[in-house]
């Protein structure tokens, strides 16, 4: 079993200082940094596999691609909440906390619970953490009823007045993903957006525009009708082919929701 120490060097082996420029003027946390690109992480976790000890030692270390290489080796069976409240509150960046939540929360029994707990709280990273749960299971989770992706859009009228961009762009990306789960969703996310326009609030007004301009558009609605069509599994509706797909994605793919 590789250490700690080891893979710390096989992480500062695959560093690319240039991406951390690239990272800093998306908005991301750049102190630390080693520029190690995602592809390359999901390489070193596949050649590592599931560890969940090494994900908590690697986690202590505090390099935000050490972080997100532990999202990706911790064992969701294995996640406590007392994990998930630790990790979430050392959350400093936005790729950190998407990341984390698409490899590891997601797949955690905790996952729904958390969201309407984290969605309260006044920590950025943590209100950030509850809507990128949301978008993350209305993105994979295909057998999930709809009458539960009903149940947050009021979580997201809730958190739409937060006008601190990382909080608001994430509330958005869990509407937008919602409405692309169906037509039904759809309907309801579109009527949401509607309501958040009208709200006395810049952030609220801004995420009914965004949701509005994606989930309105006929392509969208024309993938939205090609996946739910009878046959071959085709391309989602968040338009990644696969959630395997979405997940071996590069920060720089990530880097235009921050």
């Amino acid at each position: 079993m590789a250490s700690t120490a080891e893979i710390l060097a096989l992480l500062k082996a695959h560093a690319d200082p240039r991406n951390v420029a690239g990272m800093a003027r998306f908005g991301m946390s750049v102190e630390g940094r080693l520029g190690v690109s995602v592809p390359a992480m999901r390489r070193i976790a596949k050649a590592i596999g599931k560890n969940h000890r090494l994900a908590l030692d690697l986690w202590k270390t505090g390099l935000a691609e050490a972080r997100i290489l532990a999202s990706m080796i911790a064992e969701p069976g294995a996640l406590t909440e007392r994990q998930m409240e630790a990790w979430v509150r050392d959350f400093d960046s936005w790729d950190v906390c998407d990341q984390v939540c698409m490899n590891l929360f997601e797949k955690s029994p905790l996952a729904r619970r958390k969201i309407l707990e984290w969605s309260g709280r006044e920590e950025t990273f943590v209100k950030r953490a509850a809507f990128a749960l949301v978008a993350c299971l209305a993105w994979h989770d295909r057998g999930a009823p709809d009458e539960e992706f009903r149940a947050w859009l009021p979580v997201i009228v809730r958190g739409a007045t937060d006008e601190r961009n990382f909080v608001k762009k994430a509330v958005s990306w869990a509407l937008r993903h919602i409405g692309k789960r169906n037509l039904t969703l759809n309907t309801a996310a579109l009527r949401t957006a509607k309501a958040l326009r009208r709200l006395g609030s810049k952030s609220a007004r801004w995420i009914g525009a965004d949701a509005r301009r994606e989930l309105a558009a006929e392509t969208t609605r024309q993938r939205i009708r090609r996946a739910a069509a009878p046959g071959p599994r085709r391309t989602s509706a968040s338009g990644a082919s696969s959630a395997a797909s979405a997940r071996r994605r590069s920060p720089r793919a990530t880097r235009t929701r921050p």
